[in-house]
């Protein structure tokens, strides 16, 4: 699994290859710093999605957030039970909670991503 700066995990399923299929959610920190989630967008299957670009949207009681792309390819599957249970992203952020699925274009994309140890780092210092 690996983290972007703004908080989103990618999990390759297989071979980190193009083609493969990666599936993406939002970290339990994210979700803990939300709080109170009451809506979520998403993207149709089949749409483009561009690393570092957004590809949805989540909202919480205080504030909108974008939901960004960390690396690019094509949505081949959408949870689409996610935004009637919403619940899901705090309770199983890294399982059940997942986001998008999407067919990845270019599997370097995921060296600029942080593994978890770097991304709990990033979170614990306070920067993020």
């Amino acid at each position: 699994m690996k983290f972007a700066k703004s908080h989103e995990w990618i999990r390759v399923e297989g071979d980190a290859a193009p083609g493969a299929v990666a599936t993406i959610g939002v970290s339990a920190y994210a979700v803990e710093a939300l709080t109170d989630l009451v809506f979520m967008q998403l993207p149709a299957v089949g749409a483009p999605v561009t690393a570092g670009e957004p590809f949805g949207e989540i909202e919480s009681v205080k504030a909108v957030s974008d939901l960004y792309a960390p690396c690019s390819g094509e949505v081949v599957e959408v949870h689409t039970e996610l935004p009637d249970n919403l619940d899901l992203l705090g309770s199983d952020p890294y399982g059940k909670g997942w986001i998008i699925k999407i067919k990845l274009a270019d599997p370097s994309q995921l060296d600029a991503l942080m593994d978890q140890a770097a991304y709990d780092a990033s979170v614990s210092d306070g920067s993020h």
